[in-house]
């Protein structure tokens, strides 16, 4: 099945309360299709053109026309599917408890399965034509030109390339993959037995996956202990069942990282967007070198908190306490208001997408938790999802997420379709650098040393999980597919302790700056991303690009705007690092990391400043 682009910001919505909402407050998924009729019969015009690709097999080199003429056919084929898969996907997110909604969304993916089967012939029979005669058709046929960067790509995969009965095969294996991390899900969300938990308060809560989000930020430190303790002391009773359960997923990456013979996991992961693995090792590199820096920020947070030593335990209570309100027509003009920088061409496609009902905005019994974007209806314009509750992190999370929808606006109006859609290593960059403008806004507006306080701390403690928490993540990750490639035994005892190293060692537990209990080291058990192999460093890599631009651009700097507008508009019309090198970031170097960890340690300095006046 082919991976569609939904960006997604998992936050713990799911408790918010319920709120009556109007249509204005919800996406208009008729801009998609006005009826379900209507989407059928799109999917049954789609049906009609796989049987149409067929014709093209053994056709690809006869003649630029005819290549033009498939290869046209290809991008309309995957133009419908994606925007089927839209409206599928965001109607059953509306209402997860509607079952022609998930009737619907099992025929896309199956539309999806057969797009994949009746196309795989494509690569290897382009590669039998060869770039030489490939270079000609283009030179002979200005239509192909669109087509130039995705034929290159294909050529550069060569290698990893197998004929067209072996691609075949592998599609048809496709339908079994992500068996662990399906099975995984089902374990998590479904059949683990929660704890029971009571608080200090004499309230008993149970503890699943969105109480565990909640509670872990009690006031209470006590409250925050027994909720930890059994959170975790839970996933350690499965330790054995998730360790082969993501053992799986090891072992299917190495198994097609043979297949297409790479020499490991890793390589075959970044190849897919030829990003090279020194980006990787750069990444993992800085962020133990800058490891002092989280330390120093560990150190601010117990002294915020009041404690003598701070525990694992304490890393998630907010260190400013605020009763800041936002209802959503503020929070908008709020992001409005922060993409200033960016001009009043952004500014003016930005406020058409929000009063246009491109977003569903707030929580309702059934509704998908979290938020998201999903950019791929190229024809249309970008979908957002929020379960906004009117505090700061709904203003945050909306900037996010406004700043991949802008991102698809900007890259859909500059490339045609087949080289508009941008992969995750840019991705995110657009939303971190609009969270960035965002915290300057507020910084700006801010009426008192607390709030101050309250939207830096916010800030520094988003650096914190989205860099080095990522950062942690990525180096586990490396580590137990390195293993398994190697061919040696994992279990999930093995696991454990692999991620106890790193934990303790990036929160310096050797030196006193927080202590970790070993039951805490079953925490890997409870991460998901691990299922979707070599993703999350983009969330770090990304950050530190975004910190590096926007010091770039706040200062003043109008050809670093221009450049990284450029990047934007440039959506995935060349490869992802080197869009992002040309725009004047290289992630291989260690210039970006270190403009994230100034960052922080310029807001931990403004923060232990106001501390200071305090005294």
């Amino acid at each position: 099945m082919r991976h569609f682009l939904i960006l997604a910001l998992f936050v713990a919505f799911a408790l918010s309360p319920v709120r009556a909402d109007t249509p204005a407050d919800r996406w208009n998924l008729d801009d998609l299709y006005a009826s379900a009729e209507a989407w059928n019969a799109d999917a049954a015009k789609l049906e009609s053109q796989l049987a149409e690709i067929a014709a093209c097999k053994g056709q690809l080199g006869s003649s630029a026309a005819r290549l033009r003429q498939c290869l046209d056919l290809q991008a309309d084929l995957l133009k419908r599917l994606y925007r089927l898969y839209v409206f599928a996907s965001e109607q059953l997110a509306a209402d997860t408890g509607v079952g022609p909604s998930q009737a619907l969304i099992q025929r896309a993916e199956l539309l999806s399965n057969r797009y994949d089967d009746a196309t795989s012939f494509f690569n290897p029979e382009l590669l039998v034509v060869g770039p030489a005669r490939i270079a000609q058709f283009i030179a002979t046929e200005p239509a192909l030109k669109t087509y130039r960067f995705p034929l290159e790509e294909t050529q550069r995969a060569a290698p990893h390339t197998l004929d067209d009965v072996g691609e075949a095969l592998v599609a048809k294996f496709g339908q079994m993959d992500d068996g662990g991390r399906t099975a995984y899900s089902t374990l998590s969300n479904a059949d683990i037995p929660w704890p029971k938990v009571k608080l200090a308060s004499g309230e008993e809560i149970t503890l699943d996956q969105s109480a565990y989000t909640k509670y872990r930020e009690s006031a209470k430190r006590e409250d925050r202990e027994r909720v930890m303790d059994a959170f975790l002391g839970t996933w350690k009773t499965y330790e054995r069942t998730v360790g082969s359960l993501l053992l799986a997923q090891l072992k299917q990456d190495k198994t097609y990282a043979a297949v297409r013979k790479y020499p490991d996991s890793i390589t075959r992961a970044l190849d897919r967007n030829n990003v090279p693995v020194t980006v990787y090792d750069t990444l993992i590199a800085q962020a133990n070198a800058n490891l002092p820096t989280l330390q120093r920020y560990f150190r601010l947070r117990a002294k915020m908190l009041g404690v003598k030593e701070m525990s694992y335990f304490d890393i998630y209570p907010p260190l400013v306490h605020g009763d800041f309100k936002f209802p959503l027509a503020q929070g908008k003009q709020l992001a409005i208001e922060a993409a200033a920088p960016l001009g009043a061409d952004y500014v003016a496609a930005l406020t058409k997408g929000l009063d246009s009902r491109w977003m569903d905005a707030y929580p309702r019994p059934r509704k998908q938790s979290g938020a998201h974007m999903a950019g791929y209806a190229y024809d249309v314009h970008p979908y957002v999802l929020m379960n906004y509750n009117d505090d700061y992190e709904s203003v945050t999370t909306l900037a996010h997420e406004w700043g991949h929808a802008m991102h698809s606006v900007l890259a859909n109006g500059a490339q045609p379709f087949v080289t508009a859609g941008y992969p995750t290593f840019i991705a995110e960059i657009a939303s971190t650098f609009n969270e960035a403008l965002l915290l300057e806004r507020m910084l700006k507006a801010a009426r008192s040393d607390d709030e101050r306080l309250f939207y830096l701390g916010n800030a520094l403690e988003g650096l914190r999980a989205t860099f080095f928490r990522q950062a942690m993540f990525a180096e586990f990750e490396r580590g137990i597919h390195a293993r398994v490639d190697r061919g040696e035994p994992l279990t999930g005892q093995d696991m454990t302790q692999a991620y106890c190293e790193l934990l303790k060692r990036h929160h310096g537990t050797a030196a006193g700056v927080v202590a970790i209990k070993d039951a805490y080291c079953t925490e890997w058990a409870y991460i998901p991303h691990f299922y979707m192999p070599f993703y999350v460093y983009q969330y770090a890599t990304s950050i530190a690009a975004s910190a590096q631009f926007a010091q770039q651009v706040t200062g003043g700097d109008k050809a670093a705007l221009e450049r990284y507008l450029g990047l934007l508009r440039a959506g995935g019309s060349g490869d992802p690092y080197e869009l992002v090198k040309a725009a004047g970031v290289d992630l291989a170097t260690p210039a970006p990391y270190q403009a994230l960890v100034a960052r922080m340690n310029r807001i931990m300095d403004e923060m232990e400043a106001i501390l200071a006046r305090r005294r």
